[in-house]
């Protein structure tokens, strides 16, 4: 009995501890037909899509056949889904029509993560623009993003996933001392999760490179949002500078962030059991994922 009881934990302490690697998934042609092909090429353990133009306002239904099809399909592999939301979301914007238009994509992509089964919905942290409008903009992410947590979490959907960005154009978080304000903001409500991206931390200003600068990174990031709050993590290398504020993704270790970075980032205690998703060129997406997993614990 003791052996078993020992095998059991064991087991359940390593699928906890799992880190699943995968990539963002082209959906072009019907989300099941192209996704759950490219996933199994690619050897995801993690999808992550968008269900509408990345840069546009569009907010197509999406296809019931193909939503069912997707989530049978990734419940068969045991893979988490995640969609993430247009880039031109801006909760902050001084522009009221390009607010309005915000929340009707996130909650148009909670909508359509909840028909796929999806764990989150990422969307960027968004900007001020004016530097003069900064209080205004927090009032506004405030306003807007409290009734999408209430909704969400009343009906067990997926969570928004915040994720800060690369700096430019006067982000509201970009540096991992600015997130804690961000949850503040919204009372640190509980269906708002954290999406770590390593481009982007790296072209705000923290300097993964440097050894243990990964490592340093993320327990600056645990001690302010919590144990609990990081949900997502972006694996990307660099084309840029430490401080660009460019959000140019390179492949795995051909970038100016390196692969000893990310052996850091696949060892933290702060990734542990937590998703990573690739968003370098796709061709290299089997490259980096298995480079990832040859990192990984």
């Amino acid at each position: 009995m003791t052996k078993t009881n020992t095998a059991t934990a064991t087991t359940t302490t390593t699928a906890t501890n799992r880190r699943p690697i995968g990539s963002h998934t082209p959906t072009g042609g019907g989300l099941a037909k192209a996704a759950l092909p490219y996933l199994d090429a690619a050897g995801s353990e993690v999808a992550q899509v968008y269900v509408a133009n990345s840069r546009g306002w569009a907010l197509p239904p999406g296809d019931p056949a193909q939503d069912a099809a997707f989530r049978e399909g990734c419940e068969q592999r045991g893979i988490p889904v995640y969609i993430h939301a247009s880039l031109l979301v801006n909760l902050g914007s001084p522009t009221p029509a390009t607010v309005e238009k915000s929340i009707a994509t996130l909650a148009h992509a909670l909508h359509r993560g909840a028909a796929i089964g999806a764990t989150g919905v990422v969307f960027h942290s968004g900007s001020s623009v004016d530097p003069d409008y900064y209080d205004t903009a927090m009032a506004q992410v405030r306003e807007s993003l409290l009734p999408l947590l209430d909704a969400a979490a009343a009906s067990g959907g997926p969570k928004l996933l915040m994720e800060p960005t690369a700096g430019g154009g006067r982000s509201l978080a970009s540096r991992m001392d600015q997130v804690p304000a961000y949850l503040d903001t919204v009372d640190r409500h509980p269906w708002l999760g954290i999406c770590f991206d390593t481009c982007h931390a790296w072209a705000a200003g923290h300097d993964l490179a440097r050894p243990g600068g990964m490592t340093e990174t993320l327990d600056d990031l645990v001690a302010s949002i919590g144990p609990d709050r990081l949900l997502l993590v972006h694996a990307n290398d660099s084309r840029d500078t430490c401080g660009s504020i460019r959000d140019r993704h390179e492949t795995i270790g051909k970038g100016s962030i390196g692969e000893p970075a990310f052996a850091e980032l696949m060892t933290h205690p702060a990734t542990a059991g937590i998703p990573v998703v690739v968003e370098t060129p796709s061709e290299k997406h089997p490259d980096d994922i298995a480079l990832l997993k040859r990192l990984r614990p």
